[in-house]
C-alpha cells in the first residue's frame, strides 16, 4: 500500500481527503508559543554565528578593554590564554580594531612591507565576510597606502590617493598579524604595528593621535555567549545593519522574539526562556556535528585531520549560491574559525590541520595523554606550529605555564628523535623528562591544530602526509 493510499484510508468516508490530520492524530506540544519561539531561536543561532562571532570582539573590546571606534589593539608579544578567542594563533603578535561607518568613511593607513616588518590579515564586514585582504598579497600589495572604507550607499567623491573599499555593512573589524622581518624580534614587530593609523576621513586634514591598546596582561573575552545573551548581540547587529533580501525570512522570524531592525530589544518572558535553551542546544548541536565530522572532508583519506578552512563549493566562505544558503555548513565553519580570506587559494599562505581523532579514529578525550611524531623535514617554507585548544570553546587552554604552542622555533629546546624529528605530547601531565615537548591540557578535551606557514607543493598536493595522534595512556 502506498503512503498516500494509507493516509487516505485513515480518513472517515464522511470527511474530505486532506485539510486536517488523520483521525487519532494529536499535537506533540501544548505550549505553541514556546515551541514557535524555541524553533525560531534555534535556527537564528545557526544563522547568526558569523555575525555574532565577530561582534563579540567589539562587545568585549568596549566592555572589558574600554576600546572605542578606531582605537587599535597591538599586542606587545604573542597571545596567551587571556586572549579568549576562537582558534587564535600564538606565534605572531596580533593587531585588531573596529569602527562604525555610520559616522562616515574611515581611513586606515597601512605601512609599507619592508626590512622592518610587515602586516597581513583581513578587514571584515558585520557578517564576517572579508572586504579587504591586507599585506603583500592584499589590496595594498605590500606597498602600504591609505585604505578608505565607505558605508553602504555612499555616493561621495573618493579623494585621490586612496584605495577605495566599499562596505556592505556599517560596522567593520580587522585582525592583522605583525610579522617580524628576518633578523627582527617580536618586540620589533610590536613597534612596526604602531605604524598603523585609523581615523575618520572627516579628520584627514589633521588626524588625531592614534590610541594603541596592549591587552597582553588583560582578559579579552571575545567568545560568543551561548545563552540568552547571544540574542542581545544578535539584536545589536540586525537592528543596525542593512537587511539583505536573502535574510528577510529570518528577520520575520526574529520579530516574534522581539528582535527587529531599528527597534529596541524587547523579548517577553517566553522568548527569553526559549532563547536561552535554543542557544545552549545549538552549541551542543555543533559540538555533535564536529564529533561526527564528515569523513569525506578529511584532508587525507587515511588520516584524521581536517582543514580549519572549510569552504563552500566555490572555495569561498559565503555559503551562498544561486539556490540556497547552507546554514549548517556556514555555522560549523564560523563556530571554529574567524577571519577567513575572501577565497581559499590552491596554494594558501598557511594551512591549518585540525586533529579530529586519533590514529584509530577515536575522538580525543580529556584527561588522556597523546603524542604525535613531527618529521624532521616538514613541508614548510617558513615554520610549523602545534597549538592545542579546548574542544569546548575552540580557544586557548589556561594552565600553570599557559603554554599553548610549540613550533619549529622551539626545536633547540626540545628532545629530538634519532631521525631528527620530534615527538610532541598533549595531555594533563608531561612524560618524565619530556616537559619541553609537551603542551598541557588542564583536564580539557583537546583540539590540536598543526599550522603550516608557507606550505610547500607536497603539502598542497597532499603527497606529504602527517602522522596521526596516538594515545599514550
Amino acid at each position: 500500500m502506498g503512503l498516500l493510499t494509507a493516509v487516505a484510508c485513515a480518513y472517515a468516508q464522511t470527511d474530505p481527503q486532506g485539510g486536517q490530520p488523520a483521525a487519532g492524530a494529536k499535537a506533540s506540544v501544548s505550549d505553541f508559543d514556546y515551541q514557535l519561539k524555541y524553533q525560531r531561536a534555534f535556527e537564528a543561532v545557526l544563522w547568526g554565528i558569523p555575525a555574532t562571532a565577530i561582534y563579540s570582539f567589539r562587545r568585549a573590546g568596549e566592555q572589558d578593554l574600554g576600546l572605542k571606534d578606531n582605537d587599535i589593539i597591538a599586542y606587545s608579544s604573542t597571545a596567551t590564554p587571556k586572549l579568549e578567542a576562537i582558534t587564535a594563533n600564538s606565534t605572531t603578535p596580533y593587531i585588531s580594531a573596529f569602527t562604525d561607518l555610520r559616522k562616515g568613511p574611515v581611513v586606515l593607513e597601512v605601512p609599507v612591507a619592508s626590512a622592518e616588518g610587515s602586516v597581513y590579515g583581513q578587514v571584515v564586514d558585520a557578517w564576517q565576510l572579508t572586504i579587504a585582504d591586507v599585506g603583500p598579497s592584499g589590496v595594498d600589495k605590500g606597498k602600504g597606502g591609505k585604505l578608505l572604507f565607505t558605508p553602504p550607499g555612499y555616493d561621495g567623491k573618493i579623494p585621490e590617493g586612496y584605495i577605495h573599499i566599499p562596505s556592505p555593512n556599517y560596522r567593520i573589524a580587522l585582525a592583522f598579524r605583525s610579522v617580524p622581518a628576518p633578523g627582527k624580534s617580536v618586540a620589533d614587530a610590536y613597534q612596526y604595528a604602531q605604524k598603523l593609523h585609523m581615523y575618520y576621513l572627516a579628520d584627514a586634514a589633521n588626524p588625531p593621535k592614534q590610541r594603541f591598546v596592549d591587552p597582553l596582561k588583560e582578559r579579552y573575552p571575545t567568545l560568543p555567549l551561548y545563552d540568552e545573551r547571544y540574542f542581545e548581540d544578535l539584536h545589536a547587529i540586525v537592528s543596525v545593519e542593512p537587511v539583505k533580501p536573502q535574510d528577510k525570512v529570518m528577520m520575520g522570524m526574529l520579530s516574534s522574539l522581539g528582535i527587529e531592525h531599528g527597534k529596541p530589544f524587547a523579548p517577553d518572558a517566553t522568548s527569553k526562556r526559549a532563547m536561552r535553551q535554543a542557544a545552549i542546544d545549538a552549541w551542543y548541536f555543533l559540538q555533535n556535528w564536529f564529533d561526527n565530522f564528515p569523513a569525506d572532508r578529511l584532508y587525507w583519506p587515511d588520516r584524521h585531520y581536517a582543514s580549519l578552512l572549510m569552504t563552500d563549493a566555490d572555495k569561498t566562505f559565503t555559503f551562498v549560491d544561486d539556490k540556497r544558503i547552507d546554514l549548517i555548513d556556514r555555522a560549523a565553519e564560523y563556530f571554529w574559525c574567524t577571519y577567513m580570506p575572501k577565497a581559499l587559494s590552491a596554494t594558501p599562505a598557511t594551512q591549518y590541520m585540525m586533529a579530529m581523532a586519533d590514529k584509530d579514529g577515536k575522538l580525543l578525550e580529556a584527561g588522556k595523554l597523546y603524542k604525535v611524531d613531527i618529521p624532521a623535514k616538514m613541508p614548510v617554507k617558513q615554520f610549523w606550529a602545534l597549538t592545542v585548544y579546548d574542544r569546548a570553546t575552540m580557544s586557548f587552554i589556561y594552565s600553570d605555564s599557559n603554554r599553548t604552542t610549540l613550533s619549529s622555533y622551539d626545536l633547540d629546546k626540545m628532545k629530538k628523535n634519532a631521525d631528527g624529528g620530534v615527538t610532541l605530547y598533549v595531555g594533563p601531565k608531561a612524560p618524565e623528562g619530556l616537559e619541553s615537548n609537551w603542551i598541557p591540557t588542564s583536564g580539557k578535551r583537546p583540539l590540536p591544530a598543526i599550522r603550516f606557514y608557507g606550505p610547500t607543493q607536497e603539502m598542497n598536493d597532499k603527497t606529504f602526509k602527517l602522522p596521526d595522534f596516538e594515545l599514550v595512556n
